[in-house]
């Protein structure tokens, strides 16, 4: 699998480059992913012939621009099997998808004593949130546990949501353990109890069919930037009968149906989520993204990336004082793998494997509460997608022995 798909690498431009004079190794796809060509293309076709507002104008630009806008939401639709193209909110990103999800649909819900869960291996967008929540309406936040390996623990999950939970936030996968959340089972507990799920897809998307209809999710956030889309592009999905219940956030052109001088009517789904002008170019350009992981396929990323991991993980394990963080089986995690080494600090592991052209990210990943689970401060992190290879690979952890090296005897 991994040399079927190596020949989509030559499709990103950015990947040619030396950096350090070293070939590129871009290992920081959690963070963002690079665009191929087509997405570029399809960027600079709308700015170069169809640029126009959308849902406004009568002439021949706007009208093909709606047209693209709205094409991209069937797009997406259809790539994460929603019900109707109106259940499909475009937003910037997953954060902005969960803070209208805490910060307006939470209080037509949550009250004073109720419930909201979520676990310690959340992103801060998943989590600051529904503290702000639980602040203003005088709820309790609670936690599931993780077990050792760093999977959450479904009994803790049983004993943790109960009747006064009214909404329960997970990722579907880690940004820092590359665990792989039993979502569908956690929302059937929720569900049980009357309550809501909302889920974080941000690290899921991008790497594996999502059918958000089987998962049974109430609301699924993504980015367009982590699957080879633009950045400042995103997704709110939400079952058309929970976002009629969701005030909208913005108020003002794009969802208004009528104003007078002491009130407004506002349009139906999905515009009614989108007031003012929308980020066109990046809807479109998610659009083409979304054709490109389709020629792929979801299935053959997610084993690409499955299938690199399963190299990279013993390569790493024999390395002398390097730990690694999750789990360690590849089956049962995505293409991230977050480590540390001796007692190097992960920023200046970080910049030895750049100063050999390897991209790795270094820090608390968002993750605060999660760094302090793990009993850390920091760690490295290196996340494969599509376009890394094989060699990728041994060029990381050559790179890694080659800093080791350094830090201990001062040569790289």
């Amino acid at each position: 699998m991994v040399n079927q798909l190596n020949d989509y690498r030559r499709d990103f431009p950015i990947l040619k480059q030396i950096v350090n004079d070293e070939p590129l190794v871009y290992l920081d796809n959690a963070a963002t992913t690079q665009k191929p060509q087509a997405v570029i293309d399809q960027l600079v076709a709308y700015y170069q012939n169809d640029n126009a507002n959308v849902h406004r104008g009568v002439h021949t630009l706007a009208e093909r621009a709606t047209a693209q806008y709205e094409a991209a939401r069937t797009k997406v639709q259809n790539f994460i099997h929603a019900t109707e193209s109106a259940e499909v909110i475009f937003t910037k990103g997953t954060t902005q998808s969960l803070n209208w999800v805490a910060g307006s649909f939470g209080p037509t819900v949550v009250e004073a004593d109720d419930e909201i869960v979520i676990s310690v291996m959340e992103h801060h967008s998943n989590l600051v949130p529904w503290q702000q929540l639980a602040q203003q309406t005088g709820a309790k936040l609670r936690y599931i546990d993780l077990l050792p390996d760093g999977r959450l623990d479904l009994d803790s999950a049983q004993q943790v949501i109960g009747p006064k939970t009214k909404i329960v936030s997970l990722a579907h996968a880690s940004n820092v353990l590359g665990v792989i959340n039993p979502i569908k089972t956690i929302a059937a507990l929720v569900h049980a109890q009357g309550g809501y799920m909302v889920v974080d897809g941000a690290q899921a998307v991008p790497h594996m069919n999502v059918d958000v209809q089987a998962l049974d999710a109430d609301f699924y956030a993504f980015s367009g930037h982590k699957m080879l889309g633009p950045t400042g592009i995103g997704v709110l999905y939400g079952k058309q009968a929970v976002l009629e219940q969701m005030p909208p956030v913005e108020y003002g052109g794009e969802m208004i149906d009528f104003v007078g001088l002491q009130a407004a009517t506002f349009k139906e789904l999905p515009w009614r989520l989108e007031g003012g002008t929308p980020n066109i170019a990046g809807a479109i350009g998610l659009g083409a993204a979304i054709d490109y992981l389709t020629q792929v396929g979801m299935a053959n990323i997610q084993a690409h990336e499955q299938a690199l991991v399963t190299m990279a993980l013993p390569k790493l394990q024999a390395i002398d004082g390097l730990t690694i963080y999750g789990l360690q089986d590849a089956a049962q995690r995505t293409g991230v793998i977050a480590f540390n080494l001796d007692n190097l600090h992960p920023h200046d592991l970080a910049t030895a494997l750049d100063m050999q052209g390897v991209a790795v990210r270094a820090g608390h990943h968002c993750a605060q509460p999660l760094m302090q689970w793990l009993n850390v401060a920091a760690t490295a992190r290196a996340s494969f997608y599509l376009y890394n290879t094989e060699a990728d690979v041994e060029t990381f952890v050559t790179a890694i022995q080659a800093a080791k090296e350094f830090f201990q005897n001062g040569t790289l």
